[in-house]
């Protein structure tokens, strides 16, 4: 389907890629040809069933938004492709779909309050989940999950800690912050004159693939590795050849 769809948009003159995928098939168009590539799918590849619209927030490289389309035919049989294209984080903006797919109305609001994406020329971009006066973008990966600063998670307990542990229990680890919340050198009140930190900053680093850890087998390797100390008598009698 990838193949076909990468075909349909090249001649229609869009600068369409085949893209990697752990799903349906993928296409990934530029964001100036949003609108287009999809009238290209809808009317001469025939993905006229919008599934859903979505985003991820890329850190610097911006957000994705994605689309799901898909064509019922022979049955039981269904054709899958996925559309991608990014948009600029300082500028999230992107033509609208709903004049293609009314289904794409809904997504494209819930979208607009959870990444903060706007899209053109949409016929009633409110929001649609969260309550009046919230702020901020709950999906961003910069947006602090400040609630669990203010209350108990389930792993404020470390071990020893527990209201049942005896008072001469096991130490206490070094505790850690619940998922979702920054260090403190990070976020929060700031003096007055500090610079702002990186809103960004967390996420990053949270992104940063930790160093591989060896499994059992590799560390029992390891330790075979390290030669026990040879023996008194096995010693003696190679340096008794030696000597010979």
């Amino acid at each position: 389907m990838s193949d076909d769809a990468v075909g349909a948009l090249v001649q229609a003159g869009i600068a369409a890629v085949k893209a990697e995928s752990f799903g349906p098939a993928a296409v990934d168009v530029p964001a100036e040809s949003w609108v287009a590539a999809h009238e290209v799918l809808r009317d001469e590849v025939g993905l006229t069933f919008f599934d859903f619209l979505t985003a991820s927030d890329e850190l610097n490289d911006g957000f994705r938004i994605v689309t799901h389309l898909a064509d019922f035919w022979g049955g039981a049989h269904v054709d899958h492709l996925l559309v991608r294209t990014l948009v600029p984080r300082a500028t999230p903006r992107l033509a609208s779909l709903s004049g293609l797919y009314s289904g794409a109305n809904w997504h494209e609001r819930e979208t607009f309050e959870m990444f903060g994406i706007t899209f053109d020329d949409h016929p009633n971009l409110i929001p649609l989940l969260l309550p009046d006066g919230f702020e901020g973008n709950p999906l961003r990966k910069e947006f602090v999950l400040a609630s669990r600063v203010a209350k108990p998670w389930p792993g404020a307990k470390e071990p020893g800690e527990s209201d049942h542990a005896p008072k001469a229990g096991a130490p206490s680890r070094r505790r850690t912050l619940p998922p979702g919340v920054p260090d403190p050198e990070s976020w929060g009140p700031r003096p007055p004159g500090s610079p702002d930190p990186d809103p960004l900053a967390p996420a990053l680093s949270a992104a940063t693939p930790a160093r591989p850890r060896r499994g059992a087998g590799e560390r029992r390797t390891a330790k075979q590795a390290e030669a026990a100390p040879a023996k008194p008598e096995e010693s003696q009698g190679e340096q008794g050849d030696s000597s010979s």
